[in-house]
Formats: structure tokens, C-alpha cells, sequence
């Protein structure tokens, strides 16, 4: 297969993939907690934590940190967890949450943090089977969701040609919550006209967007599905029945999958035993994502076991520790072909009205 990733690119992701987890740990800590180059959050946290940060030599020690509440990002502004040696004024793109679970979340994306989560991205892409200078249609968040950067992604760095449509995650939640099933029923129908629009024309090869809103296009318009190269998927679960009913509506297609949210993000990993096992590989050594215990979430669980989901970001210009995810998954191994564990079939840990999946 062809790739378009430069020699430089290749290189940096090969490079993060053999870091050392404990070196790294140490490196990222003491960035954001050293006087000179701390972050204004975690410089004004440390005399409160019980421990000195610094004294950390080991990624295991990292327990010693209470869970990170991402409600903490709905009122602090994002500027406050940027290191304090990147020079001020500050110059970049502030990306929200979803806010299934309540108001948005922000943080903000330095250039660092936007060229990894690019060459992450462009790594799934090739991993998946994708191929360059083909015709997209993607069909998901923009605005202020991060998943919108992928469609420049694609178009710049993977040599395609993008169309885009509009998808709001955040009105179609509120729908649901307040069970306004009909007003939800015509943004569907809204959607996925958009979409037919632009795929009856014959000149999209693959299609981006989620599992839900693409079994309401396999259940409206099959021949349209069938007729794609491929689909990128991610924003809600992806069940094994799901998978294998795509599966069968691509007929032979290529399927690429994400999992993640805008604090960290994993890509998907080759599905085993015919779809049963949906694996995904966190963007090491940024993002780690454990599974542990649902009442204690100091313990990891075992292999092939089933716990709630601890997300860390260990990036340079963003420390984020012990994030108890929404989410349940299988802890996965991956055998020695990649640095870390990763997490299968995930699922919302609970499922209720007051934190809807939606279309995405």
C-alpha cells in the first residue's frame, strides 16, 4: 500500500512508540511542576497534594494523584494547565467535550499537541488500510470538537479531496434527553439527506463518520454503503454486532476505527475472531488508557477482564492524571507488538437518560 507519511513523520511516531514509559513520566512531571516551567494549575495544586511530584520516578506512582475531575475544565480557564515557559500570549485552538455529561470541557491545544495528535491520526490511517488520493466525505463535528481537525488532515497531509457537512452532537443529546423523539427523528432525516446528496454522485470512495448515524444510513440507503472503499468510525460505541453488520453492508470495504474524547484518543486495532474483539491502541506515550476496577480504580483488572476505563495524558504541554472515564472496556493485550495494553469493546459504563449516547 501506498503512504503519503513523510520520512520525518514515520520516524516520530516510531520514536514515541519506543519511549520509556517511566522516563517519559518523569520527563512530563517535572515539567509541569517545576517552578521555571510549571503549569499555573499544577504549580498552585502542588502544596496541597500530600507528596511532592517531583520526588515521581516511576509511571506506577502516578496512583498517587487523586482521580483528575474533568468538571474542573468546565470554569478554569485552559491557559492555566499550559506550561509556563511557552511564551504568553498564547496562540491556538481551544477544542470543547461533547458535554453529554453536563456543561463542555475545554483545553488547549498547543503546537505540539496538534502536530502529535496529526501524526496519530495519519498512523491510524495507514494501520487501517486507507489509501491516499482518495474522496472523502466527512461526516462529523466541527466547530469546537476536535474530531472536525481530521477533515484537514486528511485533505493536507493524506493527499485527499474532503467534503464536509455539519453534525451537532450537543443538540441531538439535548433531544433525547428531553425525549423530543420527533424533532430527533427529523435531524436524523436531516443528516443522512446530507449525506445521500453527496453520495449519489459517485464520487466519494470513503466515508467518515459514526456507527450510529451509519446503521441509519445502512438501514435507509444500503446500496449507497455498498457501493464505498471504506468508512472511518468513532464518536459512539461500536458493538461486535455492529461491526459485523457493517462488515456485510461494505461488502469488503476497508474499516478504520477511533475511540477517544478530546482529553485522549486511541486508534483502532485489527478486529480478531470475526469482529468479536474490537481492540484500540492509545497514542502512547501521550495518552495511556488503563481498566480497572469499577470500586476500586487503583487496581487494573486482568486480562480479557472487564473494568471501567483510567485515561492519563502525559503530553508535554498537558498533564491530565487518573481520568475515570464514562466508559467500560476489556483490558486487551497486545502481545508484544506494541508498548502498552490497550482497550476492547468499549461500552458507556451506564446507560441513561441524563448521559445519552446520541449520534455521537
Amino acid at each position: 500500500m501506498t503512504t503519503v507519511m513523510e520520512p520525518d513523520a514515520a520516524d516520530l511516531t516510531e520514536a514515541w512508540l519506543s519511549e520509556d514509559l517511566d522516563a517519559w513520566t518523569r520527563r512530563v512531571v517535572r515539567r509541569h511542576f517545576d517552578p521555571q516551567t510549571g503549569s499555573p494549575y499544577w504549580l498552585s495544586r502542588r502544596p496541597y497534594l500530600g507528596f511532592d511530584p517531583l520526588d515521581i520516578t516511576r509511571y506506577a506512582e502516578l496512583a498517587q494523584f487523586e482521580p483528575f475531575s474533568l468538571a474542573t475544565l468546565r470554569d478554569l480557564d485552559p491557559v492555566q494547565l499550559v506550561p509556563g515557559d511557552i511564551p504568553r500570549p498564547l496562540a491556538g485552538r481551544i477544542w470543547e467535550s461533547g458535554g453529554t455529561t453536563g456543561r463542555p470541557c475545554r483545553i488547549f491545544h498547543t503546537p505540539s499537541m496538534a502536530e502529535h495528535h496529526t501524526q496519530w491520526r495519519l498512523l491510524g490511517l495507514r494501520q487501517a488500510g486507507f489509501e491516499p488520493g482518495r474522496t472523502w466525505l466527512y461526516a462529523c463535528p466541527s466547530g469546537p470538537h476536535i474530531v472536525g481537525r481530521g477533515a484537514n488532515q486528511i485533505a493536507e497531509l493524506y493527499h485527499s479531496t474532503v467534503y464536509t457537512m455539519d453534525l451537532d452532537p450537543r443538540w441531538i443529546k439535548g433531544l433525547i434527553r428531553d425525549s423530543r423523539l420527533v424533532e430527533m427523528n427529523l435531524y436524523v432525516e436531516h443528516t443522512i439527506e446530507q449525506m445521500t446528496d453527496l453520495l449519489e454522485t459517485g464520487r466519494v470512495q470513503y466515508l467518515e463518520t459514526t456507527p450510529a448515524i451509519l446503521q441509519a444510513l445502512i438501514a435507509r440507503r444500503p446500496e449507497l454503503v455498498s457501493g464505498l472503499e471504506g468508512v472511518g468510525l468513532g464518536g459512539t460505541q461500536l458493538t461486535p454486532p455492529m461491526y459485523r453488520e457493517i462488515l456485510e453492508a461494505l461488502e469488503g470495504g476497508v474499516i478504520g476505527t477511533t475511540y477517544g474524547n478530546t482529553f485522549g484518543c486511541a486508534m483502532g486495532l485489527p478486529a480478531e475472531n470475526g469482529g468479536a474483539i474490537l481492540p484500540y491502541l492509545p497514542n502512547y506515550p501521550q495518552v495511556t488508557m488503563a481498566v480497572v476496577d469499577k470500586d476500586d480504580p487503583r487496581r487494573e483488572v486482568g486480562y480479557g477482564e472487564v473494568g471501567r476505563v483510567r485515561l492519563t495524558v502525559l503530553h508535554d504541554d498537558l498533564f491530565l492524571p487518573n481520568i475515570l472515564e464514562r466508559d467500560q472496556a476489556i483490558r486487551f493485550d497486545t502481545g508484544g507488538k506494541w508498548p502498552c495494553d490497550g482497550v476492547a469493546n468499549v461500552r458507556p459504563l451506564q446507560i441513561s437518560s441524563a448521559t445519552p449516547e446520541g449520534l455521537y
